[in-house]
Order: C-alpha cells, then sequence, then structure tokens
C-alpha cells in the first residue's frame, strides 16, 4: 500500500490555453492533457508504481506457486489472472486515485485547478483518464506477465472483459473520490488502504464469492469487488458476459458518483 502524495500544485494542464488569443484550448483537449499529467504523476511515484505493478505481480506469482486456488479450476494461472486484474482496476482507481486526490485536496490543489479553464468537471473527467491510462499499463505488464506463466483467456471473453473492467474502473474510482472528498486525507490513506487489503483478501476478488462461506456469499456477492473478480472469471475463463455483474458495477458507480456529486468537498 502506499503513502501518497498529492499532486503539484499548478498542473500545467489545467491552465493551458491555445496560442491565439489566449483563449482555452477545448475541454476533450484540457481532460486529455490532464489526464495524461496525472497519469504520468501516478507513474513516476515510486509507491504508486509498487502498488500499481509490484504488488499484483507478487500477487499473480503466489497464486500460481501455492495450491491456493486447486480448488476452483484446473489451471492456477487461468483463475489467477482474471482476479489479479480485478485487483490492479482496486489499487489504480480506489486506493492510488483515493489518496492521490485527498492529498491535492489538503494542499489546495483541487481548488486551484477548479478555479482555471479546466474546471470542476474536466477535473473529475482527466482523473478517470488517468486511471484509465496506468490500467491499460497495468493490463499489458501483468497481462504479459501472466501470459509468459502459461495463461490463456477464452478469446470470445476479451470484449466482456474490457467493458467490465471499464466499468469497474468507474465505480471504484468514483468510491475512491467519494472517500477523498468527504474524509480528512489521514482517514482517506487508512481507509483506502484498510478497505484495500479487506477486499482483496475475502471480497470475492480472487476467490470467487461462491466459494466462500454461506453466510458471508449473499454480502459479498454484491460488492462491486466481488462483481469485478466474478465477472472477469466469467469472461476470461467461461467466455461470457456475467450481466448481473456487470448490473452490480453499474449500480455502484452510479451510486457513489451521484454521493459524490452529492458531499464532495473541494477544500
Amino acid at each position: 500500500m502506499t503513502t501518497g502524495a498529492a499532486t503539484p500544485a499548478g498542473s500545467p494542464a489545467g491552465a493551458t490555453t491555445a496560442a491565439s488569443g489566449g483563449t482555452a484550448a477545448p475541454l476533450p483537449v484540457r481532460v486529455l492533457r490532464h489526464g495524461a499529467y496525472e497519469a504520468m504523476a501516478m507513474l513516476r511515484n515510486g509507491e504508486q508504481l509498487v502498488l500499481a505493478i509490484v504488488l499484483p505481480l507478487l500477487a499473480l506469482t503466489a497464486l500460481v506457486i501455492t495450491p491456493l486456488l486447486d480448488a476452483y479450476g484446473s489451471s492456477r494461472i487461468d483463475i489467477a489472472a482474471p482476479g489479479v486484474l480485478a485487483l490492479c482496476t482496486m489499487s489504480t482507481a480506489f486506493t492510488g486515485q483515493g489518496i492521490a486526490t485527498g492529498f491535492d485536496r489538503r494542499y489546495g490543489v483541487l481548488r486551484f485547478l477548479s478555479t482555471t479553464p479546466l474546471g470542476r468537471s474536466g477535473l473529475i473527467l482527466g482523473k478517470a483518464v488517468a486511471v484509465a491510462a496506468v490500467l491499460a499499463v497495468q493490463l499489458v505488464v501483468i497481462g504479459g506477465a501472466a501470459l509468459l506463466m502459461g495463461w490463456s483467456p477464452q478469446a470470445g471473453g476479451i470484449l466482456p472483459a474490457a467493458l467490465l473492467l471499464l466499468v469497474g474502473s468507474a465505480a471504484f474510482t468514483a468510491l475512491g473520490l467519494l472517500v477523498a472528498g468527504t474524509l480528512r486525507p489521514e482517514a482517506t490513506l487508512a481507509v483506502t488502504n484498510l478497505v484495500w487489503i479487506l477486499l482483496a483478501a475475502a471480497g470475492g476478488v480472487i476467490i470467487p464469492a461462491t466459494s466462500l462461506p454461506a453466510a458471508a456469499e449473499p454480502f459479498v456477492s454484491v460488492l462491486p469487488s466481488a462483481a469485478l473478480g466474478d465477472g472477469l472469471r466469467s469472461a476470461l475463463v467461461g467466455g461470457i458476459l456475467d450481466p448481473i455483474a456487470c448490473l452490480v458495477l453499474l449500480a455502484w458507480a452510479a451510486l457513489a458518483s451521484l454521493a459524490a456529486i452529492r458531499w464532495f468537498k473541494w477544500s
């Protein structure tokens, strides 16, 4: 996990203006530039890099060389890879973005950028772009490592998996922003790390929700972590889209977004 660091104030992405007349660049350009800036800031941060790349690689290796997943399928790597990709989504969209936003809020970065041509909506969209960019890097690195370990995902499940990752990243980004916008940075740091650990261990990410104790299954199955983990396993192992998992993630994304809009504090 990470202790987080604030995005440096004065991001050039938010205040970018066109050369002619000093007018602001179009919103899509501003959003993409700010997203690229935030993505590079995340990837250059050593602690964020550990959370985004090193820990998932260690988890993937441990799951392949230990018998933990032997009861859930014939191939350890085929069961482990989708769960680790879900873990990557949680680490980047929820923990990493939540902590970074929390400290940006403390140091006044959010308040400053919200007054630039980027605006509040552009700032949030830029963060979503940054999450998508970092997640793409994770997919290449973690997916490549899994392929070298013998992973053979179902070709028919690639598009359903991409859809689930997109909706899952939206849900966890919204949850991360909700926590960062309502709690103090120290509390955000503690809550996001604790939730990440709990969901990774018993939230249906690595071990399917249906394999958990009967008393816990109904609760865990409606968590976004279980929906993403089980949905990716259905797509990449079975080659099918799990509509229930997709609906659960959409519901979490919508509810967390509405809550963040209602209660997010910019300073």
